[in-house]
């Protein structure tokens, strides 16, 4: 009780998460009478970064970092339009397509959506399409860059959960293609409904030209996901090629890198490498205090009075973690949950944890789109102008093809497993 006062109170006040979870289990050890506990804090800190697989991290996050500086996004969007610009609501696919392709570089929602809301916002603009819908299709769409590979919260997960990096990584390759063809659909029924306008029409050379321009940007996903379902690398090995892979393309076909610009982008990956380990060095500590203190276990009894079967415990699941993901951000909430939810998941019904977290990922992703939080559309208004509030309803139907995803992972768990495996 003394625990859970504390945290909620440090969070209300505006204490950043990471220090409310080391305050909190400060509580809890203070309040436990066994002040022994304390030699116990600062090693269990170092443990919870004590992992190989966190390298990834920075080293995603520097990918991100050169593809932006060297000129990559603006000619994957070009290859997005080539392909699909034509189509009735061309700009929207494209959007969507675009950002499916850069998802598979930069794993990071918020990033992305501010990426892209100036890339494409103002073109969309430009050919009709209202402002609103535009900038939340961009925010829904930057929800695919924590489920398509690499993602820097499937490799928290990982951490936490104690499963290989890449199985989690290629566990939401699959799902990820699978938001994107019901976004697709979405877009499709939209489309002859509100009439959207068709885009440039352009003769099969110029397609070709763009395509073939845009062509080796791709060798940076391939590059990952590639060496990581073939086994010949782990993620943080395919991390580390895939940033060579980045510099390359951007200093020698895009010529837009400069080799000078190299030192800030990896001073700016460090800064927020160092805030995303910090929080899980904070999570190390608040779940060993809750294990301790039997949080687990009291929480299985009650939950097992209400879901008879794993299918049920899935969709209370995904409640429980959708409520929790729109108020508190992804990362967060991924860490304040797992060490009490996956362990009922794993001991009382059998799921495999890799599937668990696949659903946990996507449900605290979908609430950085729903009120009162909704960080990337905060992002997207910030970028673009327009307003959350109508933003949140002109996107609705996007919501319930994400919800629709959910239930899918949820009742067929091969969805998420067939690649991991």
């Amino acid at each position: 009780m003394v625990t859970g006062g504390a945290f909620l109170f440090l969070m209300l006040v505006g204490v950043p998460i990471s220090i409310c979870l080391c305050l909190a289990s400060i509580a809890f050890i203070w309040d436990s009478g066994n002040p022994l506990l304390f030699q116990s804090f600062v090693p269990q800190i170092f443990s919870g970064v004590d992992n190989y697989g966190l390298i990834s991290i920075p080293l995603f996050i520097l990918i991100g970092e050169v593809m932006n500086g060297g000129g990559i996004t603006r000619r994957i969007v070009g290859m997005a339009m080539a392909i699909v610009g034509r189509l009735k609501g061309g700009l929207a696919y494209v959007n969507l397509l675009a950002n499916m392709f850069i998802s598979s570089i930069l794993g990071s929602a918020t990033a992305q959506v501010a990426i892209m809301a100036k890339v494409m916002v103002p073109e969309m603009e430009r050919q009709g399409y209202d402002r609103t819908f535009a900038a939340g299709l961009t925010a829904y769409a930057g929800m695919l860059g924590p489920i398509i590979p690499p993602s820097i919260m499937f490799v928290i997960y990982s951490v936490m959960a104690q499963v290989p990096v890449s199985d989690m990584l290629m566990a939401g390759l699959v799902p990820g293609v699978i938001l994107t063809l019901l976004f697709c659909a979405v877009i499709a029924v939209m489309g002859i409904w509100q009439n959207y306008p068709r885009g440039e029409a352009l003769d099969w050379r110029r397609r070709l030209r763009i395509v073939v321009d845009a062509a080796p940007t791709l060798t940076i996903p391939a590059v990952i996901v590639g060496s990581i379902l073939t086994g010949l690398a782990n993620a943080t090995e395919a991390a580390a090629v895939g940033t060579l892979a980045a510099i390359l393309v951007g200093r020698f076909w895009t010529k837009q890198l400069k080799l000078s610009d190299l030192p800030a982008m990896m001073v700016r990956s460090g800064i927020y490498s160092a805030v995303v380990l910090f929080l899980v060095a904070a999570a190390a500590v608040f779940s060993w205090v809750l294990v301790y203190g039997r949080v687990p276990q009291a929480v299985a009894e009650w939950v097992q009075t209400v879901a008879s079967d794993p299918i049920t415990f899935m969709l209370l699941v995904n409640v429980i973690l959708l409520v929790i993901g729109t108020v508190i951000d992804g990362a967060p909430g991924l860490i304040m949950t797992v060490p009490i939810l996956l362990p009922i998941a794993t001991e009382v019904y059998g799921i495999d944890p890799i599937h668990f977290g696949v659903v946990a990922v996507v449900n605290l992703v979908l609430g950085f789109l729903s009120p009162p939080v909704g960080l990337c559309f905060f992002v997207a208004s910030a970028v673009t102008g327009a307003k959350v509030g109508r933003m949140f309803v002109v996107t609705l139907p996007f919501f319930f093809a994400a919800c629709l995803l959910l239930i899918l992972l949820s009742i067929f768990p091969s969805l998420s497993l067939f690649l991991a495996r």
